[in-house]
């Protein structure tokens, strides 16, 4: 079951193609699809008029429709978006039309744009699975009942955690499932700590170090804490020793000592600057302020 948003955008006739053709190839697998705010269903859609193989069935309608897997003795419910939003909470007004054992629930959304809903009242509705999209996070909000699968694979730098699909069998007894992990990279926010000894080639093989560690077929964030010398200035640029790194964030504070700065100038500009800023805790803006200012002027009396 795929719950929308197969493609980020209309799908080519070709995509469309090649996607049927491994579909298809599946043996005793049933394919159900619907699509999303991404891949909504335009006048030009191809989506409209493709034939799909045989056990590939795609929910066109745009309200609350379900089809029947007469083999499987499932029903499954569910709808496809024609434009970008879709605001009717229209998950919390299902009817059930079906004669078989086992109805699930194929839904996209969740957010005040995208078919919203409460979550008590799709569980009312009596389906034995609701199988959600949209979110690309993995998340569940009823254990073996309402899950979020979430992309198989992360795609932005915010996608962190596992990726995967759920697996899920349907019995008498009730649904149980289980979250696979398939992705082949995450996306990792890793924090390196920086001291005031650390030069930029230490920096740079700590890196690399973590990176090793956690996995060189991962993408990064790398944010820079803690304090480093003032004097030092990081070439951010070459630190992607890998290729691996899409971005790095310097959050590391100079350790200027003030309090020597300013008892060696308090008859000059250097003391004056800093006295402006006062006893006060200062915020984040003021201190980078604070530094960038004692930094100018000691590069000034150097020159």
């Amino acid at each position: 079951m795929i719950a929308g948003d197969l493609f980020h955008r209309q799908p080519l006739l070709r995509e469309l193609k090649e996607v049927n053709y491994l579909f298809g190839s599946l043996s005793k697998t049933q394919v159900v699809l619907a699509a999303g705010n991404h891949d909504y269903i335009k006048k030009n859609s191809y989506y409209r008029t493709f034939v799909w193989s045989p056990n590939v069935h795609m929910i066109l309608s745009s309200e609350i429709s379900h089809i029947e897997l007469a083999e499987l003795d499932t029903a499954i419910y569910g709808l496809s978006y024609y434009e970008k939003e879709k605001s009717e909470p229209l998950y919390e007004k299902i009817q059930i039309k079906d004669n078989c054992s086992y109805r699930i629930l194929l839904a996209h959304g969740g957010d005040e744009k995208h078919l919203p809903f409460r979550k008590r009242y799709v569980e009312a509705a009596g389906f034995d699975y609701v199988a959600l999209g949209h979110i690309h996070k993995p998340q569940e909000l009823s254990p073996n009942r309402m899950i979020y699968a979430g992309a198989l694979e992360p795609i932005d730098k915010n996608d962190t955690g596992r990726h995967g699909l759920v697996k899920g069998s349907l019995k008498n007894s009730g649904c149980r499932t289980e979250f696979v992990p398939v992705a082949f990279r995450e996306y990792i926010h890793m924090d390196i700590e920086v001291s005031e000894d650390m030069t930029g080639y230490a920096l740079r093989t700590q890196i690399e170090q973590e990176i090793q560690k956690q996995g060189v077929q991962n993408l990064y964030q790398v944010i820079l804490k803690g304090f480093k010398d003032p004097e030092v200035q990081f070439d951010l640029y070459h630190m992607d020793t890998f290729g691996n790194i899409v971005g790095i964030v310097d959050d590391t504070i100079p350790a200027f000592d003030f309090l020597k700065l300013l008892a060696n100038n308090r008859d000059n500009l250097m003391g004056k600057y800093i006295e402006r800023f006062g006893d006060a805790e200062l915020t984040s803006v003021e201190y980078q302020a604070l530094c960038e200012g004692v930094r100018a002027l000691l590069e000034t009396k150097r020159g």
